[in-house]
């Protein structure tokens, strides 16, 4: 035992030297482990706030992965709203032309929405309000960016046991240019099918919305709401058949829209199906929750609010303060430029590296002055986090650094992890492969890099008791305002503790 102890130490040791910034950062234990690499919980001996740090393994094997990160690094850089998680440093590579791993510092979150709604079946009407208002909150300032998400669901969207939530995994976000064609800019939208909006599931419409990250919210809702997938489609013409029957056959209007030959035959060959009443499939809910769920549900998105006339909505009535709610410049083209070009390997390499140091300003400085800095070897520490990180990785499992108690990835893609048979069998994307052809592999979200592809496949997030899990933690939060909604200071008016710690 003693001799353990002594190993554990020598190895933090030998991790935290002199070797600039790294010694900033106390490894505490194993967050998560995949393909992409693996997510240490650490803390931040400066501050005393604690982190976690993400190391993505071989970033530019595949150029399309390189870009997703680059693109999820620059947009977490870009997206600075409480609602949405924070990267707070990247760790400078030794060498700026011949580096391949890269380590991202996050904030830390205890657990996501999935496992909340998985572990708490009591949740309480004020929770679904505080959730769902932060959830619109942040998509109001995402999409005010030009910004659509295109992948959330309940995994996507971290949680801590005082109700706080915040979006991430923009690995699929996109930026919305009116000159950007759209044919090009959305074929390989592969977002988890449970949560796709049906325009999405049959190429319906010529030029998406950010309407399609409101259906997502819709479902999210709902999900809360009853504690189970409202859509679990098994595939695209099940997922359809779930919509319908719910929301009953599209007008013939809006049927006439859609560009999909084959969706559009198919839904004008469907029965007619009435529409349910959402107080019939919905029972014992808040009649203020349904309204505004049949509206976020809208079949056609031009029918659905947008997230700013959502918060107006009667159901956020003591809640909602527009002061809490801001909005943002548009992202500038020159950000994404990179999109319209075809790039090599070494093309992401260098704009990543300059993502990177945003992050480093007097190293930014002489980059932009032109410094030649190839021969430069910054003492960023960044081999001892390979020796550490790789310590973990031996070690993970066998009960040495204690047990993992977070959830698998903090935002920036996703990694492979081979699901249970059960998951196979009960999983939230119906673990779809690629076609038989096999010519699709799947990126580091596990989604396949083919625009047939359907999803990913996902395992789940590893917690311990400290996780928020039970529902003690989240029900007895000081940030839920557990009284009725009987405020007499108007609907845009703050109330109670909900919006404290907003």
């Amino acid at each position: 035992m003693a001799g353990d102890s002594q190993k554990k130490a020598n190895t933090e040791t030998e991790f935290f030297t002199e070797y600039g910034e790294a010694s900033q950062y106390e490894i505490l234990e194993v967050v998560g482990k995949g393909s992409y690499g693996i997510v240490g919980a650490a803390l931040d001996t400066k501050t005393g706030e604690k982190v976690a740090i993400k190391k993505i393994n071989d970033v530019f094997e595949h150029v399309s992965d390189a870009t997703r990160i680059l693109r999820e690094i620059k947009l977490l850089r870009l997206l600075r709203h409480p609602d949405v998680v924070e990267i707070k440093h990247i760790m400078l590579p030794p060498s700026r032309r011949e580096f391949r791993d890269i380590y991202v510092v996050f904030e830390l979150m205890e657990s996501d929405l999935h496992q909340v709604i998985k572990a708490n079946d009591d949740l309480t009407p004020e929770h679904h309000q505080f959730f769902l208002y932060q959830l619109l909150r942040s998509l109001k300032y995402i999409h005010s960016a030009n910004v659509f998400h295109r992948d959330l669901k309940p995994k996507n969207i971290l949680a801590n046991a005082d109700c706080k939530l915040k979006i991430c995994d923009f690995g699929l976000a996109r930026v919305s240019f009116n000159d950007a064609p759209s044919a090009i800019f959305w074929t390989d939208y592969v977002a988890t099918r449970w949560y796709r909006a049906p325009e999405l599931c049959g190429s319906f419409f010529s030029k998406y919305t950010p309407a399609i990250d409101i259906w997502s919210i819709g479902c999210i809702f709902a999900e809360m709401l009853t504690g189970k997938p409202l859509f679990p489609g098994k595939n695209v013409v099940h997922q359809l058949d779930l919509m319908t029957d719910l929301l009953g056959t599209p007008s013939p209007e809006t049927i006439t829209k859609i560009r999909n030959e084959k969706a559009r035959r198919y839904l004008n060959s469907m029965r007619r199906k009435p529409l349910v009443p959402f107080s019939q499939k919905f029972s014992n809910i808040d009649p203020s929750a349904l309204r505004l769920l049949e509206r976020l549900l809208a079949f056609d998105p031009k029918d659905r609010p947008t997230a700013e006339e959502a918060l107006a909505d009667s159901y956020f009535y003591g809640l909602a303060n527009i002061d809490r709610e801001p909005s943002t410049q548009p992202i500038s083209k020159l950000e994404f430029e990179f999109e319209r070009r075809k790039l090599m390997k070494d093309d992401v390499r260098e704009l990543i590296y300059r993502e990177i140091l945003e992050y480093h300003p007097q190293m930014l400085q002489e980059y932009l002055r032109g410094g030649d800095q190839t021969s430069f070897m910054y003492p960023s520490g960044v081999d001892r986090f390979k020796r550490q990180f790789a310590h973990l990785e031996e070690h993970h499992g066998k009960g040495e650094r204690g047990t993992p108690v977070l959830r698998q990835n903090t935002s920036l893609p996703r990694e492979r992890v081979l699901p249970t048979k059960e998951e196979k069998f009960n999983g939230e994307n119906g673990f779809e492969r690629p076609g038989a052809s096999g010519n699709a592999y799947s990126d580091i979200n596990g989604h396949s890099n083919s625009p047939q592809a359907e999803s990913s496949d996902e395992a789940e997030p590893i917690h311990s008791a400290r996780s928020l899990l039970k529902s003690a933690s989240i029900s007895a939060s000081q940030c839920i305002n557990m009284k009725q909604r009987t405020d007499t200071n108007g609907p845009r008016a703050s109330s109670g503790a909900a919006c404290k710690r907003v």
